[in-house]
Order: C-alpha cells, then sequence, then structure tokens
C-alpha cells in the first residue's frame, strides 16, 4: 500500500532541499523521523513535517503501522520562482531569483531494498591485444 503526501511552494531553493531529501530516501520511517530531527540543515523542518503528515496518514486513512512504513519515493521539484531586481551601479538592475520547491513523498509498507550498482570490472575493449593478453594468462592459470 502506498501513501502520498505532498508539500508545494516551499520557499526554499530545491538545491537545498535535495540534500535533505537525499539523506532519508530509502530509509525506514522512525531512522528518517531521527535523522530528520538531528540534521543541521533548515531544510530538514519542513521534510521532517512532511514525513510526519504522511505517516498520521497512513496510520488514519490506511490503518497501517509506523514501524512497517517505509520512504519508497521522494522527490524535491522546482516550483514557480519569484523575480525581483536589485538596483546595481550606472542605474542597472540586477535579478534575483527567490525559488520555491515542490516535495512529493510516497510511503509503503514494502520492503524496499537499494538497488546495488555493478561496476564494470574492465575498462578495456575485448578487441585491443592487451585484453586478450590478460585472458590468455587467465586460461593459463
Amino acid at each position: 500500500m502506498d501513501v502520498h503526501a505532498s508539500l508545494r511552494f516551499l520557499r526554499m531553493s530545491p538545491r537545498k532541499v535535495r540534500l535533505v531529501v537525499d539523506a532519508v530516501r530509502g530509509m525506514s520511517v522512525t531512522a528518517a523521523e531521527t535523522k530528520l530531527t538531528f540534521l543541521p540543515k533548515l531544510a530538514a523542518y519542513p521534510v521532517r513535517k512532511l514525513l510526519l503528515s504522511a505517516i498520521a496518514n497512513a496510520e488514519h486513512n490506511f490503518q497501517l503501522k509506523k514501524e512497517d512504513l517505509s520512504i519508497k519515493t521522494i522527490v524535491a521539484d522546482g516550483g514557480p520562482t519569484l523575480k525581483r531586481s536589485r538596483p546595481r551601479a550606472f542605474g542597472r538592475a540586477a535579478p534575483i531569483r527567490k525559488r520555491t520547491t515542490h516535495i512529493t513523498l510516497v510511503l509503503s509498507d514494502e520492503k524496499i531494498e537499494k538497488k546495488i550498482s555493478k561496476r564494470k570490472t574492465q575498462n578495456v575493449k575485448s578487441d585491443s591485444p592487451k585484453a586478450k593478453a590478460v585472458a590468455v594468462k587467465k586460461e593459463t592459470k
């Protein structure tokens, strides 16, 4: 069962919010709440508030237990930008962009497995003479 919660028009830059969002992605709800409580970022407060709202949605609307929930997806997208200007020298004006963020959170009661990326063991093309020499050495051993 997926539980959705969203926060729109947060007056904070998406770049700053993504630092916090990336720290809790894929965690269990209890661990994420603890981490957000003690994270020294200003964006941690609204993200924690959104997480608590999603937990309340899950408990009230779907009768799910808090201990079983984990963060399936959490995304911080850019919202509309408020455009202001700052006076500069010689009568010019410099732009000021006051950015906003939309955060979308999805909780799930299923176990989430983190995907492990497989690294390439060899960066050498298989057609090259060096790769053939390495393959011959492996066969002789």
